[in-house]
This record gives structure tokens, C-alpha cells and sequence, in this order.
């Protein structure tokens, strides 16, 4: 069995089609993606308990007012049984989500680089959708920290290590395409909530009994798909043999393009070098420019517009909030608002990603950093005189630019530090995005809420917000700018890369007369078109139906 898993087992031979490996990694990527969905639990979890007459009992921070009675209710709710949870005690998880995910991919990066994907998928596996299985037996007694520990902490390492899984191996498989590579398998991880969450709805409603709101249920039965999903991903995972290229492709030479290295930079040395941290700036300031809004997105766009998003210009936020009828119906164009910029989020990653491929990853970030400064700027004007649409439009651009931050980062990693090592660089690269995950919000937040009590009218509360995250742009834009090629003396010298090689067990086309022994790797039926086509169909399918249901919601705003 742990020659199975093992990177020897799943080095391919020199005819494999590298377009098997993409939909196994978004087979991964949709399955984690389901953490940027966790939210359409909070409403039923917050109801779960009820009494002998069928009302919600009383939340366990009931009343609480200030930050620190709420953190009070929550200690109080992580081993209570007789009081329901708020969405602040929910809430935490996300934060573990990403505080792990960075923390796990930046401590198990190198681990995998040598253990191979197809270990490191498998890992995920067993930590993700054995945190849901925590986390459904959490629901089933009502324990807030079996949540924490199973979706939260032992599934956000499953996050971590799922995320990372394919981004080397994607990259080593298409030297030709790193951008498009990566943003295909990191599309799929932005768009794991699109379709988890209708699906997550529906099983609710299947599962709801008088006496139980269907929820635990429904987390036993995503673990058996998502299981299913990710088994399948991390078995399809192959590793290009040392020295394979794609036919009739010719490394660019290095002398045209300084900013694509032809050697590699060990993980010990990464951090050491100016460009990495450069990097992690960079990332931070895309992520954290971005992340807080998208959040706020639903009553950011109800407070801005108030009655104009449902057809009545004369009336403010604070007068909708008062009707139950007119609250419903802003809400859903904040809801379609949600699910459109969650289709550009996606596609944003793939095409960012691609079209860096010709543009340069320091001339696709420049992109992302001037236009999205512009984007700002045009929100904050076009907020006062009620223009829906370039409002709209404004953050579709900054969500697509989001996303392709993302998908555009490891590819930008390849460049700079060449690929031996580029998965583990990259894992702790996203300590960037545990980073900008509490940054962002912060920002956002803390600006919202100080202006709110200043007395600020609602449709004027974001415009210095917007301002400030376009100085956060600002500060990416410098450390784009500063960006050089790394300098000579980090790179590994032949004799290392041998000696890395070595120890990741890496085979060489040359070694075994142009083909790999593995023989899993020899089997013709693996190239055929029809497996291909099959293979493919296994990802787009749920993709279409995610980006149908998303539509569907997004519809509201142009009816």
C-alpha cells in the first residue's frame, strides 16, 4: 500500500497525456472549495435547538453586546448543550480554515515535495471529510468544539494540504503553460462553494425533520461525496519523469527573460531571498484589498442603494430594514450580487492566470494593483449618484482580479525560484493569506462600524473604505515594482539538485531507456481520448451546475 501511494508508483511514462492530471486536481480543489460555503450553515446551526412548543431556544451569548461578552457566550457555547449558537460562534471557523491552511501548507510544503501528490491528496482526504464526520457528530450532541476540531482545525490542515497537492506537479506538467496550469486547478478551489452550497440547501431540506434541522445529516453525506471526489483526484495524480518536455516545446532562454530562472532555489533558502517576501506582500496586499469587501458584499450593496436596488429611489437603508417585505427583497439582489461576483471570483482565476502566461506575472500584477486602484475609485464616485450597474461592475473586476491572484501566485513562484521546490514555497507563501484574512475584514469592519456610530448615513459609509483599500493596492503595486531576479548565489548547485532528486525519489526518462517503470504508467487505455473526455466531463458537470444555480441568483439584478 505505501508503495502504491508512493512518488516512484505515479511517475509516468513519456507518452502519458498531462490533460488527465488538471481534472484530478480540480477534483481535489471543488471538494476543499466547500469551506468559502460554510456560511449557508450558520441560519440552521443557530436554530438547531428548540423547545416542546417547536421555538428556537435562546443563543448562549444572548444579550451580549460588547466583543468581549461574545467571546464570554462563546466559551460558554463550545461545551453547552441547552443553548443555541450565534453566528459569531460559527463564525470562528472560518478563521480556522484559513489560519490552518496556511499553517499546514507552510509546515508539510517540503514533506510533500518529496512524499509526492498523489500522499499528500490522500492526507487531505482523510482530514477533510474526516472533519466533517467530527463535525456531524459535533451537530448530533450539540458540541460547538468537536466543530472546531473537525471542519475547523483538523480539516483546515486538509484544506492546506488538498490546496498545494497539484500546484508543482501542474506546473511541472505544463512548463509551457504555468499560468493557465495552476489557474485551472485553483479555478476549481473558488468554486467548490458555488456548488457545494445549492447542494448543501437541498440536503438540508431532504434531511429536515421536525426535531432536527438536517444538518448533521448533511455533512455525513458530503464526506461520502467529497470522499469519493478526492480518492479519485489524488489516484489520478502522475508526476512528469526528470527531463520530460512537452513535444515541440523549447525553454525560453533565460537571456530574453531574466525574470524566469532556468535553475532552482532550495525551500531552506527561499525566505532568505528579498523576492520572497516581496511576494508575500504582494499577495497579502491583492488578498486583503479584496477579501473584506467581497465578505460585506450583500449589505454593502444594500446600504449603498437602499430603495434604489428594489425600484424605490426616495428611500434609505434605515427605512427598508424597518418593512419585513422590503428587507426580503433587497436582500435577494444582495444575494445575486453574492453569486455574481463569486462567477467572476472563479473564471477571474483561470483567465488572470492564463493570460499572464504572455502578459508576465510582474506585468499581470502591475494589472491587477493599477486597476484595481481605478476600480475603487470609480465605486467610491459612482456610490453617490446611484449607478447600479458600474457599481457592479467595479467589483466584478476586483473579484475576478481576487481570484487571479490567487491562481497567478505559483507560477509567479516558478519563475523566481524555478520548480523543485515550488510547492513547499508556495505553501508558505500563504501564510500571506492567513494574514490577509484577518487584515481585510479587520479593515473593513472596524471602518463600518466606527462610521456607523459617527452617525454617517448608510450610502455614505463605504467611501472612505474603498479609499483605503486602494492604498493597500498602493503598497502591492511598490513591492511588485521592487521585484528582481534572485540572485545567484541562492541557487542549488548541480550536485544538490542530484542529491534532491535523490531523496524524492524522482526518476529520469534517461534512466530506464526513455520510460518510466511504473506500471500503472505503461497502460495504453490512459491516453485514450475517450478517458479524457470522461474524466473531464466528472468536474465540468458539477461546475455547470454551481454555475447555473449561482446565475439563477445573480438573475435578480438585471430583471
Amino acid at each position: 500500500m505505501s508503495g502504491f501511494f508512493s512518488k516512484e508508483h505515479i511517475t509516468a511514462n513519456a507518452n502519458f497525456n498531462r490533460w488527465l492530471v488538471p481534472p484530478a486536481a480540480l477534483a481535489v480543489h471543488l471538494s476543499i472549495g466547500m469551506a468559502y460555503g460554510f456560511s449557508v450553515f450558520w441560519k440552521p446551526l443557530g436554530n438547531a435547538l428548540v423547545d416542546d412548543a417547536g421555538k428556537p431556544l435562546a443563543a448562549c451569548a444572548a444579550g451580549a453586546t460588547t466583543f468581549g461578552e461574545k467571546l464570554s457566550g462563546t466559551a460558554t457555547a463550545l461545551f453547552a448543550t441547552d443553548c443555541n449558537w450565534t453566528q459569531f460562534d460559527l463564525g470562528w471557523m472560518y478563521t480556522l480554515f484559513f489560519v490552518l491552511l496556511g499553517c499546514s501548507a507552510a509546515v508539510w510544503g517540503g514533506w510533500l515535495e518529496r512524499a509526492g501528490p498523489r500522499k499528500a491528496g490522500l492526507v487531505s482526504t482523510l482530514c477533510w471529510c474526516g472533519g466533517l464526520l467530527i463535525s456531524a457528530y459535533g451537530v448530533y450532541t450539540h458540541q460547538l468544539w468537536m466543530m472546531w476540531l473537525g471542519s475547523g482545525v483538523i480539516g483546515g490542515i486538509g484544506l492546506g494540504l488538498g490546496y498545494i497537492s497539484p500546484v508543482s506537479t501542474l506546473i511541472k506538467w505544463f512548463p509551457d503553460r504555468r499560468g493557465m496550469a495552476t489557474g485551472m486547478a485553483i479555478m476549481g478551489f473558488g468554486g467548490g462553494a458555488m456548488i457545494g452550497s445549492p447542494l448543501a440547501a437541498k440536503m438540508m431540506t431532504y434531511f429536515s425533520t421536525p426535531t432536527s434541522v438536517g444538518v448533521w445529516q448533511t455533512f455525513v453525506a458530503l464526506a461520502v461525496i467529497y470522499a469519493v471526489f478526492m480518492l479519485c483526484g489524488s489516484l489520478g495524480y502522475r508526476v512528469p519523469p526528470l527531463g520530460w518536455k512537452p513535444a515541440n516545446w523549447t525553454p525560453p532562454a533565460t537571456q530574453q527573460n531574466a525574470m524566469i530562472a532556468s535553475r532552482h532555489v532550495h525551500l531552506k533558502n527561499a525566505h532568505k531571498t528579498p523576492q520572497f517576501w516581496l511576494l508575500w506582500i504582494v499577495l497579502c496586499m491583492n488578498v486583503s484589498a479584496a477579501i473584506g469587501i467581497i465578505g460585506a458584499a450583500a449589505p454593502m450593496l444594500q446600504e449603498t442603494f437602499g430603495g434604489a436596488l428594489i425600484g424605490q429611489a426616495g428611500i434609505g437603508f434605515d427605512e427598508i430594514k424597518k418593512d419585513a417585505v422590503l428587507t426580503a427583497a433587497a436582500a435577494s439582489v444582495g444575494a445575486g450580487f453574492v453569486g455574481l461576483i463569486s462567477i467572476f471570483n472563479i473564471f477571474g482565476r483561470f483567465a488572470w492566470a492564463t493570460s499572464s502566461d504572455k502578459l508576465g506575472r510582474k506585468r499581470t500584477y502591475y494589472i491587477f494593483f493599477i486597476l484595481g486602484v481605478l476600480m475603487y475609485c470609480t465605486a467610491t464616485y459612482v456610490a453617490g449618484f446611484k449607478s447600479l450597474a458600474l457599481f457592479v461592475g467595479s467589483f466584478c473586476v476586483i473579484a475576478s482580479m481576487y481570484g487571479g491572484g490567487f491562481a497567478t501566485i505559483p507560477a509567479y513562484l516558478a519563475d523566481m525560484f524555478g520548480t523543485q521546490f515550488v510547492g513547499a514555497i508556495h505553501g508558505r507563501l500563504l501564510t500571506a493569506w492567513s494574514t490577509a484574512g484577518i487584515l481585510g475584514p479587520v479593515v473593513v469592519n472596524y471602518m463600518h462600524d466606527t462610521r456607523l456610530e459617527a452617525g454617517v448615513p448608510f450610502d455614505q459609509i463605504y467611501g472612505p473604505i474603498f479609499l483605503a483599500l486602494a492604498g493597500l493596492l498602493v503598497v502591492g503595486f511598490i513591492a511588485n515594482w521592487l521585484i528582481k531576479p534572485v540572485a545567484e548565489k541562492y541557487y542549488m548547485t548541480d550536485a544538490e539538485l542530484e542529491l534532491e532528486h535523490q531523496l524524492a525519489h524522482e526518476k529520469s526518462l534517461a534512466a530506464n531507456g526513455g520510460k518510466a517503470t511504473s506500471l500503472a504508467m505503461t497502460l495504453k487505455p490512459a491516453n485514450h481520448p475517450v478517458l479524457t473526455a470522461f474524466v473531464w466531463a466528472l468536474v465540468l458537470i458539477p461546475i455547470s451546475y454551481g454555475v447555473w444555480s449561482t446565475l439563477q441568483k445573480a438573475w435578480v439584478l438585471f430583471h
